[in-house]
């Protein structure tokens, strides 16, 4: 059972399976393939999605067997948020496990799985390639963004 803003009351590793779900907003920054400065440890977000992504629906098209699918699919827990310099600003694992309320546009607040789209936190319809259409690594730098999308 879910209690209303349960993310101000319970620690991440307190939360049910069904919060921790909940928690994730849908902007599908996560599956946006990054590349990491090997010197300096600077993340670079590209415009490039991870196979099973679906760039119009912000979901992975075969969440339940990604781990299986996607080698380096990084599954999160309460244990590792903390600990992966790529999560976005924006995103809820991160927001709770530093502290933070969750913002406006995130479904839990808003009761909507639209306002993260409609508020632009999205990657919906912003994604340029799809990891398997690339056929070298260099081909990333081609896609490299500005700033976290």
């Amino acid at each position: 059972m879910t209690t209303k803003e349960f993310w101000k009351t319970k620690a991440l590793a307190e939360l049910n399976d069904q919060e921790w779900e909940a928690l994730c907003d849908g902007c599908g920054k996560c599956c946006l393939a990054k590349l990491e400065d090997e010197e300096t440890g600077e993340i670079y977000w590209t415009g490039v999605g991870c196979r099973l992504f679906d760039g119009e629906t912000c979901r992975c098209s075969d969440y339940e067997n990604r781990l299986k699918r996607v080698p380096d699919c990084v599954r999160l827990t309460p244990e590792n948020v903390g600990n992966i310099p790529w999560l976005p600003s924006t995103c809820g694992y991160r927001l709770v496990a530093e502290g933070k309320d969750l913002p406006w546009w995130h479904p839990l607040v808003s009761g909507d799985q639209n306002t993260v789209h409609e508020a632009g936190i999205s990657i919906r319809g912003r994604v340029k390639a799809n990891e398997a259409q690339l056929a070298e690594p260099e081909d990333y730098f081609a896609f490299i963004l500005d700033e976290e999308p």
